[in-house]
């Protein structure tokens, strides 16, 4: 399995990818192996995520991406008004936005996880009604 880092996601490749030196056949058992070993990943976050969270619907969604739009706001908006009086920024004021910027992105990455456990069947989406 190989993995890619973008910016602050990594990124990974779920394609099997052989040793030259296995024959076929080991390939085969090999592939086996790993696909037992996937499953018991996919089971445990199944049992583990679904009793920590149960199902999720689409309030859950839109309160996420509502704080999310809010941090993405207060980032934004603190450098604005921190540049309306200058172009230079004290670090007090760049640590103040890095904070602001760190809890956008938290909630980023929250987002993309959440979906990313319905996606792959770990949560139960409760469509709205």
């Amino acid at each position: 399995m190989s993995t890619t880092v973008t910016n602050t996601l990594r990124a990974r490749s779920d394609r099997f990818e052989p040793e030259a030196e296995l024959d076929p056949a080991e390939q085969r058992k090999l592939r086996g192996h790993l696909d037992q070993i996937d499953y018991a990943a996919y089971a445990a976050n199944r049992a583990v995520l679904g009793q920590a969270l149960g199902r999720v619907d689409l309030h859950a969604f839109e309160r996420l991406a509502v704080a999310t739009a809010h941090a993405r706001a207060s980032w934004v908006t603190a450098v604005v008004r921190m540049t309306e009086v200058g172009a230079s920024l004290t670090a007090e004021q760049v640590a103040q936005l890095a904070a602001l910027r760190h809890a956008f992105d938290e909630l980023t990455e929250a987002y993309d996880a959440m979906r990313r456990l319905v996606e792959r069947g770990y949560l139960h989406y409760q469509p709205k009604a």
